[in-house]
C-alpha cells in the first residue's frame, strides 16, 4: 500500500482491506490539466484524481464537478463562464468516453451499481455554482440531458439563484443579497425536483439552506461540508442544520478539506483581516476590485491560509464520528474535494482512499456501516430524488 500513514501501517498489514462493492466520492473537481487537448483522466500526476490511482486506492465511483468560479454578473463574464462550463462538461465526459474499458458515465444509482459490478469506474457529473445557467431554469434541463445529476447553486459568492455562505467581498458582495434564495432560486428548486436531480446544499448561506429544505420535495445532500461545532466556519453545518438534514432524509458528506476540519490560528485570522482591510473589503459591499486586484488578492489570501498545517485523517474521522453521533449513520458519507483544495494527511489523493477505510475500521465501524459511509447513503438519497420527480420532465436518459 503506497503512501500509507504510519499509524495505519500495522492495521493494513494485519487486516487486508476487503474490496467494497461501491466506494463513491460525491465531490471532487477536474484538475487544471483537464483543459489540455487529449486529456482523459487516465494518468495525471499533477492531479489528485486519475483513473489509475483510483483503481489502486479502491475508489470505484465519483461525482466530478462541472465547476466555474463565480465572477462579475455582467453579460461578457457570463458568456465566458458558459463557454468554460461547456469545455469542462466535455472534459468530464472524456474520462468515460476516452477510457471505455475502464470507466463509464452513470446517470442513476442503478448505473453506478452496474458499472462498478462490471469492474469499471462510475463517473457521475455534478454542477457546482449554477451561475453559468444565467436566468433560465430551462438550462437545467439541458445540463440534465448531458448527464448532470447533482446541482449546487453557489460556490464562493452570491449569484442569481442564492446567497453563499462565503460572500465574494472582492466582487462587492454584501453579507446577504437575497435573504437566502432568490425567486429564480425558488423556481430552480422546483425544476430540479421535477427532473429528479439531487440538490446539493453545500456552500449555501444558512437562510438559503433552510429555504431549500423547506421547498424541496426530495431529500438533499451536502456533498462537501463539515461540522460547525468542531470548526466555527460559515461553510460548515451547524447542529441545527445537521438535524434538519436528517429530518429531510438527507446526507452530509464529511469533506477532507483542512480549513474546515482544523481551525485557523489567531495569527492567520488576523492576517486575513489585515489583507481585507488593505484592499478596503468589508461586508457592506462598498468595494469592487479590478480583475488585476482580484488576482493579487486571491494570491496573497491563499499564501496566508496555505501556511496553516494540513488537517489529518484522524480529524476527518473525528468529524465523521461527530456527525454519526448527532444524526445517525444513515445520514453521513465522505468526500474529498480533490483538485479544489481538498486532501488531508493520510488521504492526499485517490490512491490513498484505502487509508480512510482502514481508519474507519480502527474507530470501530463495521463493514456494513463503512459501505453506508462510502456510497450507500448517497445512492439512497439520490434514488429518493429520482423517485420524487415529475413524470412529464423525464427525458430520454436512464435513471
Amino acid at each position: 500500500m503506497r503512501h500509507t500513514v504510519p499509524f495505519l501501517a500495522a492495521l493494513l498489514a494485519a487486516t487486508p482491506i476487503a474490496a467494497q462493492t461501491i466506494v463513491f466520492d460525491p465531490h471532487l473537481d477536474l484538475p487544471k490539466t483537464a483543459a489540455t487537448p487529449g486529456w482523459n483522466g487516465l494518468n495525471d500526476p499533477s492531479s489528485q484524481f486519475d483513473l489509475a490511482r483510483a483503481q489502486s486506492g479502491g475508489l470505484t465511483a465519483a461525482a466530478v464537478a462541472l465547476f466555474v468560479a463565480q465572477g462579475p454578473r455582467d453579460p461578457a463574464s457570463l458568456a465566458t463562464a458558459q463557454r468554460d462550463a461547456i469545455a469542462r462538461d466535455a472534459a468530464i465526459h472524456a474520462i468515460a468516453d476516452g477510457n471505455p474499458t475502464r470507466a463509464a458515465l452513470a446517470r442513476s444509482p442503478a448505473d453506478v451499481r452496474r458499472i462498478v459490478a462490471g469492474h469499471r469506474f462510475a463517473v457521475v457529473e455534478s454542477l457546482l455554482n449554477a451561475w453559468p445557467a444565467g436566468d433560465d431554469v430551462d438550462a437545467f434541463d439541458r445540463w440534465y440531458a448531458r448527464g448532470v445529476r447533482i446541482v449546487g447553486f453557489v460556490h464562493a459568492g452570491h449569484n442569481q439563484f442564492a446567497d453563499s455562505s462565503r460572500p465574494a467581498l472582492q466582487l462587492g458582495d454584501r453579507t446577504a443579497e437575497h435573504g437566502g434564495l432568490s425567486p429564480l432560486g425558488r423556481q430552480a428548486v422546483q425544476r430540479l425536483n421535477d427532473l429528479g436531480v439531487l440538490i446539493d446544499v453545500s456552500q449555501l448561506s444558512d437562510a438559503a439552506f433552510d429555504q431549500v429544505l423547506a421547498l424541496s420535495r426530495a431529500p438533499v445532500i451536502a456533498s462537501h461540508s463539515d461540522v460547525r461545532a468542531l470548526v466555527d466556519a460559515s461553510r460548515n453545518l451547524s447542529d441545527a442544520q445537521l438535524d434538519a438534514l436528517k429530518a429531510k432524509g438527507g446526507v452530509i458528506a464529511i469533506n477532507a478539506f483542512s480549513a474546515y476540519l482544523h481551525a485557523r490560528s489567531p495569527q492567520t485570522t488576523e492576517a486575513v483581516a489585515k489583507l481585507r482591510a488593505g484592499y478596503g473589503l468589508s461586508e457592506s459591499g462598498s468595494t469592487v476590485l479590478s480583475p488585476e486586484q482580484q488576482a493579487d488578492y486571491d494570491r496573497r489570501y491563499h499564501e496566508i491560509v496555505g501556511a496553516e498545517p494540513r488537517a489529518t485523517l484522524r480529524e476527518l474521522i473525528d468529524a465523521v464520528d461527530y456527525a454519526v453521533k448527532r444524526i445517525g449513520i444513515d445520514h453521513v458519507a465522505l468526500s474529498s474535494d480533490f483538485n479544489h483544495g481538498g486532501g488531508v494527511t493520510g488521504w492526499s489523493d485517490v490512491g490513498e482512499t484505502a487509508n480512510v477505510t482502514a481508519a474507519l475500521r480502527q474507530r470501530g465501524y463495521t463493514p456494513a456501516q463503512i459501505e453506508q459511509l462510502w456510497g450507500g447513503n448517497v445512492l439512497r438519497v439520490w434514488q429518493a430524488a429520482i423517485d420524487a420527480r415529475n413524470p412529464r420532465y423525464r427525458l430520454a436518459a436512464s435513471g
